[in-house]
């Protein structure tokens, strides 16, 4: 296999920085992240603890050399950020996560009593909120309950999310001794004048700081969050922030569009809008960190990720390979994921459940040894071909759509009559180009790939007609 050489990338970001304006914002409207298909918005409060339980059993029924994938949600923060999407609980003591640490723990007893054997665990995330905001004892404890349910194989894939202004070398050092191979350091952007709008100040020193100690650590797939679009971005202080990742060189960078759902997260009411980026100059923010990422040698993964090109996220991308759950882009996907925590969410043989999001609510579902699923989805046959077809397009830009109705029992010509003759429009559009039932991403399709799967979300009308999701661009 031949690695994308930086000339190819440069192609790619020139394609894309050609585009019309007038284009991108006819192009620019609402649509999903596609982490999940269907999306939450769609799902029923009827699937609930009697659904997971019943898809529990099911996937006991697999035998314990099936691996699982498990997700913890820290939801703590000793602050809310501004431009935060994430479900946070603000909390200035620590203490507070003893009583959460208990209740997960109950969580835990629940669902391993459904999962006699199957125990093996080849993924694991810690994702918040701030997971550490735990203190160190904090940590060991979580890992403690953690292992004496579970078993963690050491190859597998360990994960964690920190930020770096509330995590400490002592808490990273500790980590890593327990078995956590991977992380995720929030940045945002270096800016002073938008890190100090955004409630978010962290210095480029700390950072560095932090990421040569991981390095030195042992961690890998060490990853940066960078976001665009916030208020009083522009283009030549984004670049400055992209000169000081590009000094640290991490494995991975992940440039999230900033999400601006105010009507969903009302502590963005916050932000002026006539601060934020016009879609156009949004657009240009990203075309920039592409272009530094790809003329750096990194190779674009997904819709809006970055990697090394010795990465296994863009081997597994060249090859095609590449898979998307709740958790991220990954190499190692498990056939059930099961999350733990205040709005964590499973997805466990066909069914998705989401947990309760208030802690009270929280603990007492478990205090009446009653599992936390609040709503949830039952995919259709057509949901998981749909699904599959949707994750080929935003993990690597490729679909071939008969193949992938083949290997689901659907008729292609049939199943998406409908959809081909919106495909050869977005083709027109210059964002795909088709050869028969295969379709293939283009430069600036990669960019706006959720515009491309959301022609397969057969939902997507009836949650369009209320406000739910961001823009595309």
């Amino acid at each position: 296999m031949t690695l994308q050489p930086v000339a190819e990338g440069v192609a790619v970001v020139e394609a894309v920085e050609r585009v019309d304006p007038a284009l991108l914002v006819q192009l620019s409207r609402p649509g999903p992240r596609y982490t999940s298909y269907p999306t939450a918005p769609t799902w029923d409060a009827r699937v609930g603890p009697r659904a997971l339980t019943d898809r529990l059993q099911r996937a006991e029924a697999e035998g314990e050399q099936s691996p699982l994938s498990l997700y913890f949600h820290i939801p703590f923060c000793e602050q809310m950020c501004t431009y935060c999407g994430c479900n946070v609980v603000v909390a200035r003591r620590r203490e507070r996560a003893d009583r959460y640490i208990d209740y997960l723990a109950q969580e835990m007893d629940l669902v391993c009593a459904h999962l006699p054997r199957r125990r093996r665990v080849i993924q694991l995330h810690l994702g918040g909120g701030t997971p550490t905001f735990l203190a160190e004892e904090q940590l060991l404890r979580l890992w403690a309950e953690i292992t004496a349910r579970f078993a963690v194989e050491r190859e597998g894939e360990v994960a964690l999310e920190i930020d770096p202004v509330v995590t400490s070398t002592e808490q990273l050092a500790l980590l890593r001794g327990l078995g956590f191979n991977r992380v995720s350091m929030g940045v945002q952007d270096f800016t002073p004048e938008v890190q100090q709008y955004i409630g978010r100040v962290q210095s480029v020193e700390l950072t560095r700081r932090l990421h040569d100690y991981s390095r030195r650590l042992g961690f890998r797939g060490i990853n940066f969050d960078l976001i665009y679009g916030l208020p009083k971005q522009r283009l030549e202080t984004f670049n400055t922030t992209l000169d000081r990742v590009l000094e640290m060189a991490p494995d991975r960078v992940a440039v999230f569009s900033y999400a601006h759902v105010p009507w969903m997260r009302p502590h963005q009411r916050a932000f002026d809008e006539a601060l934020l980026p016009p879609p156009v100059e949004k657009f240009r923010l990203f075309a920039l960190a592409m272009r530094r990422f790809l003329e750096a040698g990194y190779v674009q993964v997904g819709m809006d990720h970055f990697a090394r090109p010795d990465d296994e996220l863009s081997r597994a991308r060249l090859d095609r390979r590449l898979q998307r759950n709740f958790q991220g882009y990954t190499v190692l996907p498990a056939s059930d994921i099961l999350a733990f925590g205040i709005t964590g969410i499973s997805d466990v043989q066909g069914c998705y459940a989401q947990n309760l999001k208030p802690l009270a609510r929280y603990y007492r579902s478990l205090e009446s040894s009653r599992l936390p699923a609040e709503r949830g989805w039952l995919l259709s046959a057509e949901d998981r071909l749909r699904r599959d077809v949707i994750h080929q397009i935003m993990c690597n830009y490729h679909a071939d759509l008969d193949a992938l109705c083949t290997r689901h029992g659907f008729d292609a010509r049939e199943s998406f009559a409908v959809e081909l003759p919106q495909l050869e429009q977005l083709e027109q559009q210059g964002l795909l180009q088709l050869e028969g039932l295969v379709l293939q991403l283009t430069p600036l399709g990669r960019v706006l790939v959720r515009n491309v799967a959301m022609t397969f979300d057969l939902y997507l009308r009836a949650q369009q007609q209320r406000q739910t999701f961001s823009n595309t661009i």
